[in-house]
């Protein structure tokens, strides 16, 4: 051992150099690298050199160590000084390039506090660094101008080393998230100096901390490279399955979207739900029957799913008028295709879209309406979708009417041949009413029932789903029937409730169609009371026992057994009451917040399910009917500014105080989407509007015009005139960066002038430009606005006048 320490002391100013050297070519490779983030290059150029540096002058301290002329005299002290100096920063650059590669790489949203503490820590050594320039503490020179370790020599260590140990515990922590390369780099930085440096203090004259602090920074970027290389491999082996899946996820936006944009159009009438699908089902079914291409029926379905985008701009009140409508009222309902070809000509890539909403009212006559064109004149895919429309109106409820049976609307349809109806398309759909013996195809009572459906059969566990049951502030009355499968002898074999949240609805397995549906499960619960939570925050139940658990048993293994459930919802919280005869559960629900939906839907294990009926109640609850047992979620506990502060969890479900508008009124105020906003307009918007008492829904309430903080805006009343210009600054990048920026919440100001039958609203909002002129009867008292949105929080509302 003696041998080879003699050996090392021999050679170690060679060493040192070559190792300098060597860490000055890296440094070189660094900055010329362009695989490394700007931050991660900066943070390992600096490694390098600060190691290079190390190097240089621990080679000048023993080069001119003893020397006692004044080039001498000051080369033996600035050394020294810098061999300390970067035996610190080294394992300082260490902390934040760990600091970066956790917070970067997505494994934290900000760095851990240790690493924080190692910042400090090294901090104060470089302080008592200083302080020991002038006291001797570390170290001192005697009279040959030669170095001489001091009493606080031992405390020097104690910072670099800390700064090592507490990185180390990080690495250990986070080996597994850090792959396999890389962390072996930075477990090896942590231990090796560690190592050497209590290595350091049994042996003198050999600069074992600083050679392994140098080595190990070598190794960490070679090993860092291999990284970024393997990750590059990856990111190539992926990129053809990412071209596939990125055409499958634009295909499935495109369907979200249009699915969304269909489901607000039958929002907006109490008597379509379900409408606008059920057109699209009836014409991809016509057009596969008439022999239409699988591209041809596609683009078939998505033309018939808008076909009503029009009604967006027809006012809530004439749609859903109770009784027949006026002549005048039934000329503005006319206007809806011209208003859905205008809303829907924007989709350059996809004519067939605004094709579908302007020409679906044509009749094949040359009655029809928007342009009176006649027989083949009229688009094929309008002549498909008019049939489609027509049999779906008159096999649904309205206000003035029961669904029509089928008999009557195979007769209007007949009728219909050659006048108001291709003949070709019309024969076809007389083709399925024919074959729809039990009468499927209608609108349904209960819009949950599985469609064509009669039972539910589970094998496995949640082998088959129903569709969701949406949980609202009214009770959801559901019955059903339920039987153990033949033959089947275990214990498990009961209904079992999910609730849950997705875009569509429906309950699924897969993880990828849950990621792309925004799938989220609250709990399960089983008809016996067995609860699993998943993602509700808490849950409360209570158990009462009616007859005796051997009875309940009995029941189910021997025959069917009767479950009934009433289910409501609140804000974050859900009731769900169930009995089955035999015992009853009262179960709360905490929910993750008030803007997901909630969702019940009915599966088991090893039993069969019948006689499901579901029916809605007009028990409406009201808030602190059912118990809270976790906090509200609320992103409004701020202080208030003039007004309270509005949090608004749905499609403009709640709105601020009413404002009288006065000529240059200015009303600021801060908002930020909400955690679960994934979309452009979920943001805030500002209204304008006259009623009696100047309150939103308030007596003789009228809505002029809506403005949206994206550019949309929209007249309400046909009486008001609504014009919005739009401009993006300089500041404005990309959508998806304005999402962002709304979701970390932003300031906004908005002014108002008010000129006779005029009011004028501008802003510049995130980059966008927005400047809406709203014109209205000068009959019109006063001009109130008010601050709504979509799954945003409204704050610090200030009025100035």
């Amino acid at each position: 051992m003696g041998y080879i320490l003699d050996l090392i002391k021999e050679y170690q100013m060679n060493i040192m150099l070559v190792l300098s050297s060597i860490c000055g070519m890296l440094a070189f490779f660094v900055l010329i690298t362009k695989t490394l983030t700007k931050r991660r290059k900066w943070i390992m150029l600096a490694l390098e050199l600060a190691s290079m540096l190390l190097l240089v002058f621990d080679r000048f301290a023993y080069y001119y160590r003893g020397n006692t002329d004044v080039v001498g005299y000051w080369m033996v002290r600035i050394s020294n000084f810098s061999v300390f100096m970067f035996t610190l920063a080294i394992p300082l650059i260490f902390t934040l390039y760990l600091i970066d590669i956790l917070v970067s790489d997505d494994k934290y949203d900000k760095p851990p506090k240790r690493l924080r503490h190692s910042c400090y820590i090294a901090i104060i050594g470089f302080a008592l660094l200083i302080i020991s320039q002038f006291t001797g503490f570390y170290y001192t020179f005697d009279e040959l101008n030669c170095y001489q370790r001091a009493a606080g020599y031992i405390i020097s260590y104690i910072f670099p080393l800390s700064v090592l140990l507490i990185d180390l515990s990080v690495v250990i922590d986070n080996y597994k998230r850090l792959g396999r390369f890389l962390g072996l780099s930075l477990l090896l930085f942590s231990i090796i100096p560690t190592a050497a440096a209590v290595l350091q203090l049994f042996v003198y004259g050999i600069s074992f901390a600083n050679m392994s602090l140098v080595g190990m920074a070598m190794i960490t970027y070679i090993m860092s490279l291999i990284d970024t290389n393997n990750m590059l491999e990856q990111a190539s082996m992926r990129e053809i399955e990412h071209e596939r899946e990125e055409r499958r996820n634009m295909k499935l936006l495109f369907e979200q979207t249009a699915s969304a944009l269909a489901n607000s159009i039958d929002a907006k009438d109490k008597y379509t739900h379900g409408h606008s699908r059920r057109v699209a089902k009836y014409s991809e079914k016509i057009a596969h029957y008439a022999g239409k291409t699988d591209k041809e029926c596609e683009e078939i379905y998505f033309a018939a799913l808008l076909h009503d985008v029009g009604k967006i701009g027809i006012h809530d009140s004439i749609i859903n008028k109770e009784g027949k409508l006026t002549d005048e009222e039934y000329a503005i309902i006319k206007s809806h295709p011209v208003i859905g070809k205008q809303i829907l000509s924007s989709i350059s890539q996809s004519p067939y879209l605004s094709i579908g909403a302007n020409y679906h009212h044509e009749r094949y006559d040359g009655n029809g309406y928007p342009e009176g064109l006649k027989g083949e004149d009229i688009p094929d895919l309008a002549r498909i979708i008019a049939v489609a429309d027509a049999y779906d109106a008159m096999t649904s409820k309205r206000s003035y009417r029961d669904p029509i049976p089928q008999q009557i609307v195979r007769e209007e349809l007949v009728k219909g041949i050659g006048t108001q109806f291709d003949p070709v398309y019309a024969k076809i759909m007389i083709h399925f009413i024919d074959l729809d013996s039990e009468y499927q195809m209608k609108e349904r009572e209960d819009p949950y029932e599985l469609e064509g459906d009669t039972s539910l059969v589970c094998s496995r566990y949640r082998s088959a789903s129903s569709a969701g049951i949406l949980l609202t502030n009214t009770f959801t009355h559901i019955s059903l029937k339920t039987k153990m499968n033949d033959g089947f002898k275990e214990d498990v074999y009961i209904p079992t409730f999910i609730i849950f949240d997705s875009l569509d609805a429906r309950v699924y397995e897969d993880e990828n169609k849950r990621r792309d549906l925004f799938y989220l499960e609250y709990a399960t619960i089983r008809a016996d009371g067995v609860i699993e939570i998943s993602e509700a925050r808490n849950v409360k139940a209570e158990t009462k026992n009616i007859k005796s658990a051997a009875e309940e048993t009995k029941a189910f293994i021997n025959g069917e057994v009767t479950i009934d459930i009433d289910a409501v919802r609140f804000k974050d919280h859900a009731l769900i009451r169930m009995t089955d005869g035999f015992r009853s559960h009262e179960i709360i629900l905490a929910l993750q917040d008030s803007t997901r939906f909630a969702y019940l839907s009915i599966t088991g294990e090893h039993c069969t399910i019948t006689d499901v009926d579901v029916n809605k109640t007009d028990e409406e609850i009201s808030e602190g009917f059912i118990p809270r047992i976790a906090e509200e979620i609320s992103y409004i506990n701020v202080p208030a500014g003039d007004i309270p502060n509005v949090q608004v969890d749905g499609w403009r479900a709640a709105s601020s105080q009413g404002i009288k508008v006065t000529d240059g009124m200015k009303i600021s105020f801060h908002t930020m989407s909400l955690p679960t906003a994934r979309l452009v307009w979920h943001c805030a918007f500002a209204f304008l509007f006259t009623s009696d008492d100047g309150k939103p829904d308030g007596e003789n309430y009228r809505e002029l015009t809506v403005l949206r903080l994206d550019g949309e805006g929209w007249e309400e009343d046909e009486l008001a005139d609504n014009q919005v210009s739009v401009t993006k600054l300089d500041s404005f990048t990309n959508w998806n960066d304005w999402k962002t920026k709304n979701k970390s919440g932003l300031d906004c100001e908005l002014t108002y002038h008010k000129e006779k039958g005029k009011v004028i609203i501008t802003t510049e909002y995130c980059g966008l430009s927005i400047r809406s002129v709203t014109t209205y009867e000068e009959t019109i008292p006063e001009v109130y606005t008010a601050l709504t949105g979509d799954q945003c929080a409204i704050t610090n509302i200030r009025i100035k006048r």
